[in-house]
């Protein structure tokens, strides 16, 4: 076991296909924490992150053998992944609230139809920062599966747009319009509690 931890991704894969089962322990070993910590952010509930968990390394499994290395392997793990995760999400039920309301919405003469909070004076004294944190959890898990994906993909887990194309599967042009629609989502619902705070005061 501690030689295959030594050996890179592509060697892994190839021993499996060999027929060799300690390879795939390795390959299980590196990517757990990784797997299902992504897995977390999406389904906010560490039972059915378990779930995916084990329904994703059994894809993992019966798959390997038909992986051709157009990409690397853990691109490849990250799209079963995204696709499991994106089941259990959707077997809950539809996503209760529209992103449209989060839209930008114009006046016939181009401006902003409604007030637009302004965030730059420094959102921590605008917000107590748990609050905020708060409402930010609340807002990324109201957001409809395809953009909360690419929300967490691109802005939690730091990959790059082209990345996050190729995981899931669109062009990087309907990756950069899903985040920029996920954020306007974030920014609206922050809107919203800042307005509603401001208010009480």
């Amino acid at each position: 076991m501690r030689d295959a931890l030594s050996l890179s991704d592509q060697d892994l894969v190839e021993q499996i296909k060999a027929g060799e089962d300690a390879p795939f322990e390795a390959l299980l070993e590196r990517y757990r924490d990784r797997v299902y910590r992504l897995v977390v952010s999406f389904t906010k509930n560490p039972a059915d992150a378990e779930e995916v968990l084990q329904d994703v390394f059994l894809t993992v499994f019966r798959k390997i053998a038909s992986f051709e290395h157009r990409s690397s392997f853990s691109t490849w793990l990250y799209r079963i992944t995204v696709n499991t995760a994106l089941m259990k999400l959707r077997s809950r039920g539809p996503v209760q609230e529209s992103i449209d309301e989060y839209l930008p919405q114009f006046t016939k003469d181009g401006r902003h139809a409604r007030m637009v909070v302004d965030f730059t004076q420094g959102p921590e004294k605008l917000l107590l920062r748990k609050e905020r944190e708060q409402v930010l959890r609340e807002a990324i898990e109201a957001l409809p599966p395809d953009y909360k994906v690419v929300l967490v993909l691109r802005d939690l887990e730091g990959l790059s747009n082209e990345e996050v194309a190729e995981i899931v599967g669109a062009s990087v042009l309907a990756i950069k319009a899903r985040l920029h629609r996920a954020r306007l989502v974030l920014r609206g619902r922050l809107e919203r509690y800042v307005t509603a705070s401001g208010a009480q005061s």
